[in-house]
C-alpha cells in the first residue's frame, strides 16, 4: 500500500525559505513520477515540481522555476521541496502525488499525501 506523509510546511514572511519532505512508503520512488501540488483557496489544483526516472528528471512550473528546487533521497525514500525568495503567491495548501506516469493533470495521480500548509506573509 503506497502512503506519502508530507511535513515541513509553516507561515514565513515574503522572500524567506521553507523546505518541505514527503516520505513515501510501500514503494521505491526512484521508479515512480514524484510531484508537488498547491492549491490556493478557491483556485484549482497545480503542478508546481515533479522528479522522475532513473536520472531523476525534473519538471517546474514557470511561475517556481529558479526559486524551487526538486530533490528525492533514494535511500530514505523521500522527496523534498526546497522553497527559496517565497512570495504571497505562493501560499497553499502542498500535496506531494505518486503515480507511474508523470502528468500535469492531478486527476492522473492515485496516490496523495494529506497536504501541508504554506503561508506567506507580505
Amino acid at each position: 500500500q503506497v502512503q506519502l506523509v508530507e511535513s515541513g510546511g509553516g507561515s514565513v514572511q515574503a522572500g524567506g525559505s521553507l523546505r518541505l519532505s514527503c516520505a513515501a512508503s510501500g514503494y521505491s520512488i526512484n521508479s515512480w513520477c514524484m510531484a508537488w501540488f498547491r492549491q490556493a483557496p478557491g483556485k484549482e489544483r497545480e503542478r508546481v515540481a515533479q522528479i522522475y526516472g532513473n536520472a531523476g528528471s525534473t519538471y517546474y512550473a514557470a511561475s517556481v522555476k529558479g526559486r524551487f528546487t526538486i530533490s528525492r533521497d533514494n535511500v530514505q525514500n523521500q522527496v523534498y521541496l526546497q522553497m527559496n525568495s517565497l512570495k504571497p503567491e505562493d501560499s497553499a495548501m502542498y500535496y506531494c502525488a505518486a503515480d507511474r506516469l508523470c502528468s500535469w493533470d492531478p486527476r492522473q495521480y492515485n496516490n496523495w499525501g494529506q497536504g501541508t500548509q504554506v503561508t506567506v506573509s507580505s
